[in-house]
């Protein structure tokens, strides 16, 4: 069941909307101020939220912009009710982060056709955010296993020459030395990527080989 979260200070607007939304099989929650209303959504985690933009302590606009840029709320729809008509007020609330806007008094049929255009575009969305974090994690794999390749083979090949080197009778610490030292080289290479692809807040993905990627390495956070 779909969650909706109303923030109106009118508890009759509220009832309404409840009334209609719950006989569509939505589940309503209902918050009458603004800070009130980001509180919910903190914590109820909506599908959707409906926006009165006149509310008493904070501005809908306010609300709006909190809402659309904190992490824990950011991917909520969000549709503005306003009985303002003027374009300046549309144009605020749709920068504020708005995904639409109705203006009352509304009908039935456009506030469900608004909220479920907005429920689909949701949950496209959210298909495409998980899409991309598999995209990623496939490219990290990827260049994890083209970067560390180099180093993990000069491991092996100095492991097999101290291994030769100590079955002999006379050994030579000058060549075990040498041998160790391209393994503590080829462990701080593999430390160091692993490093670099832990500090990458915004990977830059490009085209590696048989339709795979890779993450540039040396891209800016």
């Amino acid at each position: 069941m779909k969650k909706i979260l109303v923030i109106d200070d009118f508890p009759d607007n509220v009832f309404l909307l409840q009334d209609r939304l719950e006989k569509e099989g939505f589940e309503v929650i209902k918050a009458y101020n603004g800070n009130m209303g980001l509180q919910k959504a903190e914590m109820e985690n909506p599908d959707l939220i409906l926006l009165d933009i006149m509310l008493p302590d904070i501005s809908g606009f306010e609300v709006c912009k909190k809402l659309s840029t904190q992490e824990a709320t950011k991917q909520i729809p969000i549709i503005l009710l306003t009985a303002l008509t003027e374009a300046e007020n549309t144009r605020a609330g749709l920068q504020a982060g708005a995904f639409d806007y109705i203006k009352k008094p509304f009908n039935r049929t456009e506030l469900l056709a608004r909220i479920n255009s907005a429920l689909r575009f949701s949950e496209m969305n959210k298909i495409l955010l998980e899409m991309e974090k598999i995209k990623t994690y496939a490219a990290t794999i990827v260049t994890a296993n083209h970067e560390i390749k180099q180093p993990l083979t000069q491991i092996n090949l100095s492991v097999a020459a101290i291994r030769r080197e100590l079955s002999k009778e006379e050994i030579s610490k000058e060549l075990i030395n040498k041998r160790i030292d391209f393994i503590e080289k080829a462990s701080k290479e593999i430390n160091d990527l692993l490093e670099k692809l832990a500090s990458i807040k915004k990977p830059i993905i490009e085209p590696y080989v048989n339709n795979q990627h890779i993450i540039k390495i040396n891209a800016e956070d």
